[in-house]
């Protein structure tokens, strides 16, 4: 995995990646990873950080949180809706779709970062 010229995409390394609604404001999106290896990876990717999953959805990065959880080999982010849900020119009013821009983000980091996620459970 980490020796091809090209990294691994987070769908290539998820078991499931979804998103919903926290209410009408809110949006959350679960990443469930198929073993320990891509979730360190992802862990550790800067495209993952919450800085980049704002500027990915267009949020202030203030209001990003991700939560990292190993004993689930997931990672867990939440964050404002562009929009409220239901409102005129809303085109997923479950949030269910909102985790599509990150299916294809590539996950690019060095090995040395990886292997202190995998042995300390946070970058």
């Amino acid at each position: 995995m980490l020796s091809s010229s090209k990294p691994p995409t987070l769908a290539s390394l998820a078991r499931v990646l979804r998103s919903k609604n926290v209410g009408p404001t809110l949006l959350t999106i679960d990443i469930f990873f198929q073993d320990a290896a891509g979730y360190a990876l992802a862990a550790a990717s800067p495209a993952l950080s919450a800085p980049a999953v704002a500027a990915l959805y267009q949020a202030d990065p203030a209001q990003v949180q991700r939560h990292l959880l190993p004993a689930l080999l997931a990672i867990k982010y939440a964050l404002p809706r562009r929009m409220c849900a239901g409102t005129p020119g809303d085109g997923d009013v479950y949030g269910a779709q909102q985790h599509a821009p990150m299916l294809d983000l590539e996950l690019d980091v060095e090995l040395d970062v990886v292997l202190d996620v995998a042995l300390d459970g946070a970058p």
